[in-house]
């Protein structure tokens, strides 16, 4: 049986202002979905409460994962179950080292029961699976050795986030707008690397306002958000009609969620 990843009339708040205001998705894994919606939707709220961000209450509903429910769990815990979300803004960890980060992290998603302190990935086992994924995203070898996100371009941010996605290969990844910031090469050679990596093996949530990021990874399914309500789904050619046209007949078909988006103040990432 596919691994699935269900949400469930979740509603979440934050400072007592609701932002998701019944949200139902279910993944499986394999399957390419693209989340699209006007800013301040709720788009990139959704993936931080599937992470388990804490800033974020969930008032009501439910994300399951093979029929777990996994609300209450630590971030930690749930990376370990095999989430992974690449970040709109990732945030820098001043001296901390890709490999050493890398790691860790990939010893303990591939061994969840690990306690730290236990035995790490063999040295040379990981030195040879990390070369070769950054050669593929075309990172110099020095990359590894500097600490992570601490001065590093737009573009090098999100190559960063992808070979992460590379090394832990989860059941289910969320990609906050891999694109933003990035020059056409760079969303070019991000798409093509996403497809290498995850295609049929992981369930991709690809949240994005532009095509680019689908060149290389059509959506099965394609779903709007708006209003903190996701109010229609359908294929690749949805995802298409909003890059050409955005999002004014979206607008005019469902009034209220509408009205309810321009309420919706979506916190930036902390």
């Amino acid at each position: 049986m596919s691994d699935v990843l269900k949400i469930v009339d979740l509603h979440v708040s934050i400072n007592d202002k609701p932002i998701l205001r019944g949200v139902n998705l279910e993944m499986k894994r394999g399957e390419t979905h693209a989340l699209m919606g006007p800013n301040g939707s709720g788009k990139s709220t959704l993936g931080l409460v599937i992470m388990g961000h804490p800033n974020y209450e969930v008032t009501s509903g439910e994300i399951l994962l093979n029929g777990e429910n996994v609300t209450e769990l630590e971030p930690n815990e749930r990376a370990r179950a095999g989430l992974f979300m690449a970040f709109q803004r990732p945030v820098a960890i001043p001296g901390v080292r890709m490999a050493d980060f890398l790691r860790h992290a990939t010893t303990n998603v591939r061994n969840p029961d690990r306690k730290e302190g236990e035995d790490l990935i063999p040295m040379r086992e990981f030195r040879k699976e990390i070369k070769e994924n950054m050669q593929q995203l075309q990172m110099d070898s020095e990359f590894a050795r500097r600490y992570v996100n601490d001065g590093f371009s737009g573009g090098e941010m999100k190559r960063a986030e992808i070979l992460q996605l590379a090394m832990l290969q989860p059941k289910f990844a969320i990609l906050d707008e891999t694109d933003s910031g990035l020059d056409a090469d760079a969303v070019r050679l991000a798409s093509q690397s996403i497809n290498e990596i995850g295609h049929n093996k992981m369930g991709l949530l690809i949240i994005t306002h532009h095509d680019k990021l689908l060149e290389h990874n059509p959506p099965n399914f394609t779903h709007v958000i708006l209003g903190g309500k996701i109010v229609e789904t359908g294929g690749k050619e949805l995802a298409v009609e909003l890059h050409e046209k955005g999002y004014e007949r979206i607008r005019e078909q469902y009034p209220e969620a509408a009205k309810a988006n321009d309420d919706i103040e979506e916190p930036v990432e902390a």
